[in-house]
């Protein structure tokens, strides 16, 4: 059975090489059965990263490297992975140990019991606050928006069948995320407890804001933040309604009775704000579709090694 395992790589010229042999003496020692591929692509790195992926190439015969035109994004360079991926199953991991290679095996196992994916998840994050704060509200909007079911966990180090990839690359969006398309093409979906690894080189490449594009890459899957909208209008108007019933019959009875202008500016912010809200959100869906009618690419090859 082949064993593809795809990397996307920014700025890993000191550990990438350090990722993929210590994968090749895992699957040797542990995982006889398997042979291994790697797919590494170069996301537009800063350093040297795909001067190292050459060397590797150039030194194994079953290592594969891609280099991106400019910067895509981690969802978007794992499609451009799954594209050249001939494995069986294929592995997804990152370039900066912290998915460590020596906890494939546990992940390959659980495969073994009929999923169609497995993510290997932490019993205890040696993320920051801040980003574990992040991964929680990853977690929770996820289950609203994507369906996931309460008990899996996703994270970036998981296992797929070659049947889930070929189903997930039909899936053109310029702001692909591969969590969504794995719930959308299966349900049999399972976790293994393994541990996680502290980053050895570097710190991540996710500012705030490439965080919140990648979280608002849900709206490309799910109508719910519009149905939220719509809930949203139904009740503040309804709110509006009854508070302008109120103050008629207020003012009926105590015709003396002063209005203040303060209340009523605070309802107009409080509604204006509301509307741009809502219209924020119909502006993401709006703005989605337009980029897809335009064939905005989901990535574009600029080099190729030993593929």
């Amino acid at each position: 059975m082949l064993l593809s395992v795809v990397i996307p790589c920014y700025n890993s010229e000191k550990s990438i090489a350090k990722v993929v042999e210590m994968t090749m003496d895992v699957m040797k020692t542990s995982l006889p059965a398997y042979q291994v591929e790697f797919v590494l692509v170069n996301d537009y790195s800063k350093d040297g990263t795909f001067a190292e992926i050459r060397k590797l190439a150039a030194r194994y015969p079953n290592v594969h490297g891609i280099d991106l035109l400019r910067n895509f994004g981690q969802h978007n360079a794992l499609m451009c992975a799954f594209h050249y991926a001939k494995g069986d199953l294929i592995l997804g991991m990152d370039d900066d140990m912290q998915t460590h290679p020596s906890q494939i095996p546990a992940i390959l196992r659980k495969m073994e019991e009929g999923f169609d994916v497995v993510y290997g998840v932490y019993p205890k994050s040696t993320n920051s606050a801040g980003k574990q704060l992040t991964s929680w509200f990853n977690k929770v909007t996820s289950r609203i928006l994507l369906g996931r079911p309460k008990d899996i966990r996703s994270s970036n180090f998981w296992v797929i069948t070659k049947k889930v990839r070929d189903e997930v690359i039909t899936f053109p969006n310029y702001n692909p995320y591969v969590d969504a398309l794995f719930c959308r093409v299966t349900t049999k979906i399972g976790n293994v407890e393994i541990e996680h690894h502290v980053r050895e080189y570097g710190r991540s490449g996710y500012t705030i804001w490439k965080l919140m594009k990648l979280w608002l890459a849900y709206f490309n899957y799910s109508v719910i933040p519009l149905r939220i909208a719509s809930v949203l209008g139904i009740v503040t108007a309804c709110i509006g309604f009854i508070a302008g019933i109120v103050t008629v019959i207020s003012k009926l009875i105590r015709p003396s009775l002063t209005v203040g202008w303060a209340s009523i500016v605070s309802i107009l912010l409080f509604f204006f704000g509301l509307t741009l809200l809502v219209l924020g959100v119909i502006g993401e869906y709006i703005g989605d579709i337009v980029m897809a009618i335009n064939r905005s690419p989901q990535y574009i090859v600029r080099e190729t090694v030993n593929l």
